[in-house]
């Protein structure tokens, strides 16, 4: 019955976690776009002639509105409550991983294997397709104001499909191998341990295990570089800000040691 119980509550925090995690996911695509429309605004030719109407507002004394200025302004009104979402659902989202993660304290180390490592990959999952850096180059230019040259916003994956299409194939593929396939086979393998604990090829991939698990700061190291990478100055005033996919990658790193240092001490016992 205690076991029925344990496995309900976590079933039901993961649930809750990736309810958050998707509201997270959703108004941090809408923040994405929110700000698109912004830059669209904010080219040479839209600045040039929210300048002549704010003129005509001016000698109009008022009678002219100038629609284009409001519509910037409600825009960034959107993109701001969009991104205060963004970080608000995210905060839940790793407020349920931390009691996760305090489940480790509470129940066996089998069941918070299974379920951490579950976590893991959601927190991963979400780490690479929600933007993790929106870099904006702009400059500023007489009687116009901020021009924007050019606005991009980077998830991991769609940043892989990019540099593959620019032809940067050594970047794409160590950011493949190091940020995809070793965190999912990573976080498959720690799953696979805690279902069966007791077969023959479970404490066969035991060296496995542990030499993947060497590989757990090369993910942060590898996502720096990246964002280093990404945000490098390009001649004009270069802008670049975190997104909330940078935080779920992070919470899927330090989740993920925990999970391993889990699954070595079952496994030790096991023997």
């Amino acid at each position: 019955m205690k076991r029925i119980v344990t496995y309900t509550l976590l079933s039901l925090l993961m649930g809750v976690m990736l309810f958050f995690s998707l509201r997270a996911y959703g108004e941090a695509k809408a923040y994405e776009d929110a700000t698109v429309k912004i830059v669209e605004e904010m080219n040479p030719e839209s600045l040039a002639k929210m300048q002549l109407k704010e003129w005509a507002q001016k000698l109009s004394f008022g009678l002219y509105t100038n629609e284009q200025k409001q519509k910037l302004e409600r825009l960034q009104e959107e993109k701001q409550l969009h991104k205060g979402a963004s970080r608000h659902y995210m905060y839940w989202a790793m407020g349920c991983l931390l009691l996760l993660g305090a489940g480790y304290f509470f129940v066996s180390l089998r069941t918070f294997t299974f379920f951490g490592a579950l976590a893991a990959w959601i927190m991963l999952f979400f780490g690479l397709i929600t933007p993790i850096l929106m870099v904006t180059i702009h400059k500023q230019v007489s009687y116009l104001g901020d021009v924007v040259l050019s606005f991009e916003s980077k998830s991991i994956v769609g940043s892989l499909v990019k540099l593959y299409d620019h032809g940067d194939m050594t970047v794409a593929v160590v950011i493949l191998l190091f940020s995809v396939l070793i965190p999912f086979v990573k976080t498959f393998f720690l799953m696979f341990v805690a279902l069966f604990m007791q077969s023959r090829f479970a404490h066969g991939v035991v060296k496995f295990f542990k030499m993947i698990g060497k590989w757990s700061m090369v993910d942060v190291f590898v996502v720096a570089t990246f964002l280093v990478y990404l945000s490098v100055d390009k001649g004009d005033i270069s802008r670049a800000e975190t997104g909330t996919g940078l935080y779920f990658f992070l919470a899927y790193v330090i989740m993920s040691m925990l999970v391993s240092l889990s699954a070595d001490k079952m496994l030790q016992r096991a023997k």
